[in-house]
C-alpha cells in the first residue's frame, strides 16, 4: 500500500473519493452531513471528489472511499491503481461491498441483458459479474447500505484518523425496531420482512413506515436464515419468492448468496 508521504501544504491527510458502477447515492450521503461535513474538511484535504470539486490533488491518498461494483473491464483494471494509491482503502454501500443491485446478472446472462436494454449492444463493454471491490484489491473496511448511513460514515473517516477501529454495529435490525419502538412487521402484519437476518445500520426506516425491510444493509452478522425461511413458508411465500427477496440490494453477499441458491434450487424441484 502507498505511503502518505506526500502531504497538502497545511500537512492534514488527503481523502479521495471514487465511483465506480453505481448510483452516486453513497457520494450524496456523504455531501448531505451538511455541518458535519464543514468539520470534516477542517480535518481532511479533499483531494480526489469529481462531484464534489474540480481540483484534484496527485496521489498519494491517505484515505480512498470507493462506491460502485466492479462491472466493467476498465474498472478492473482501475481498482488495482487505486489501491496502490490509497493508504487506506473503504468501500461504502451495497454495490462495493456485495455487487449491488446489478449483481442480479451474475445469476443471469449477461449479453441477453445487453441486447434487451441498450438498441446498440455491441458497443456495450461489460464484465460478466458485477463483484465487490474486496473481490479484486485488500479493503481495509466495509461500511454497508443502500445507500451508507452517513453517520456512520462519519465515524469511520473519524476512527481513521484517530487510530482507531470504527465502531459500526453488526447485530440486526430488529434491535433498532425495538429501541425505535417500532411494531414487528412480521409478527404483527405477516409481512415478509428481512430485518432479522439484516444488519442494523439504516435506523429502521421501512419499518418505521410500515413496510417490511428490503436488507439493504446486506446480512447481520451470523444470520439464520433457514428459521426465517421457515416463517416465510409458514405464511404462505414459495421458495421462488424468498429468492427474489434475498437477491436484492446484497444478494452476491454469501451468507444471501448461498440461502438463495439453496431456496431456488428448491423450487425448481417443487
Amino acid at each position: 500500500m502507498a505511503d502518505s508521504t506526500e502531504q497538502p501544504p497545511d500537512g492534514k491527510p488527503k481523502l479521495a473519493v471514487y465511483k465506480f458502477s453505481g448510483c452516486d447515492g453513497c457520494q450524496l450521503s456523504m455531501l448531505n452531513l451538511e455541518d458535519d461535513l464543514l468539520d470534516l474538511v477542517q480535518a481532511v484535504e479533499v483531494a480526489y471528489f469529481l462531484e464534489a470539486r474540480r481540483r484534484e490533488l496527485p496521489p498519494p491518498y491517505d484515505i480512498g472511499l470507493v462506491e460502485g461494483s466492479i462491472s466493467t473491464p476498465e474498472e478492473e483494471e482501475r481498482i488495482f491503481q487505486i489501491r496502490r494509491d490509497c493508504r487506506f482503502l473503504i468501500a461504502i454501500g451495497a454495490c462495493a461491498t456485495s455487487g449491488g443491485i446489478q449483481a442480479l446478472r451474475n445469476w443471469a446472462d449477461v449479453e441477453e441483458y445487453t441486447r434487451l436494454v441498450y438498441p446498440n449492444p455491441e458497443y456495450i463493454k461489460a464484465l460478466e459479474t458485477s463483484t465487490p471491490i474486496a473481490a479484486h484489491v485488500f479493503v481495509d473496511f466495509e461500511l454497508r447500505g443502500c445507500p451508507i448511513n452517513r453517520n456512520q460514515l462519519l465515524e469511520v473517516v473519524t476512527a481513521l484518523l484517530a487510530g482507531r477501529k470504527p465502531v459500526i454495529p453488526t447485530y440486526s435490525l430488529c434491535i433498532e425496531c425495538k429501541r425505535l419502538g417500532i411494531p414487528c412487521r412480521l409478527v404483527s402484519s405477516g409481512q415478509p420482512c428481512l430485518g432479522p437476518i439484516t444488519q442494523a445500520g439504516c435506523g429502521a426506516i421501512c419499518p418505521s413506515m410500515n413496510r417490511a425491510c428490503y436488507g439493504c444493509f446486506g446480512p447481520m452478522e451470523m444470520p439464520n436464515i433457514e428459521a426465517l425461511g421457515n416463517r416465510f413458508g409458514g405464511l404462505g411465500y414459495t421458495s421462488g419468492e424468498t429468492v427474489r427477496m434475498l437477491r436484492s440490494f446484497n444478494g452476491y453477499l454469501e451468507p444471501f448468496k448461498q440461502a438463495s441458491d439453496r431456496y431456488e434450487q428448491v423450487d425448481k424441484d417443487g
